[in-house]
């Protein structure tokens, strides 16, 4: 009896010890913040505000842009990243984008902006790779996958 007792106990403290183990390893994908926006006709009429772009980067399937802007607090700053729906038959082929920023913020104060869009919806079966062109950047980034 004493001896199913101390078998009892051990096997809880092995559950219990094992239960706080985590694993290293183990990492937590964090989502982008936007879907970017697939429609030719919406590409095509549509028409930005003024905005700077401080700086972007791809990181994993997420396009991480930096953006400055005037306004009073930028709370109301809205952002949509549009795809044209057009893919350039090239090796890697290209896809045609725009920002799409909207601030009715009528103050002199110049605030930045992290924004970031969920690039998977551009992925083409039987690529890796895609070479973005967004209207007003400076280059082209390229997107692996």
């Amino acid at each position: 009896m004493k001896t199913s007792k101390l078998l009892l106990s051990f096997f809880c403290f092995m559950l219990l010890f094992m239960n706080t183990q985590c694993d290293d390893d183990d990492e937590v994908q964090e989502p982008c913040g936007q879907m970017v926006v697939v429609d030719s006709g919406f590409y095509d009429s549509a028409e930005s505000g003024f905005y700077d772009l401080i700086s972007a980067e791809i990181e994993d399937n997420c396009l991480n842009i930096n953006i400055s802007a005037s306004g009073c607090d930028g709370s109301t700053w809205s952002m949509v990243l549009v795809d044209s729906g057009a893919v350039a038959e090239s090796s890697p082929e290209q896809r045609f984008l725009k920002f799409v920023f909207t601030n009715q913020e009528v103050c002199l104060a110049v605030f930045t902006q992290e924004r970031s869009f969920d690039l998977s919806t551009l992925q083409i079966d039987g690529s890796h790779e895609i070479i973005l062109n967004i209207e007003d950047f400076p280059e082209p980034l390229t997107y692996t996958y």
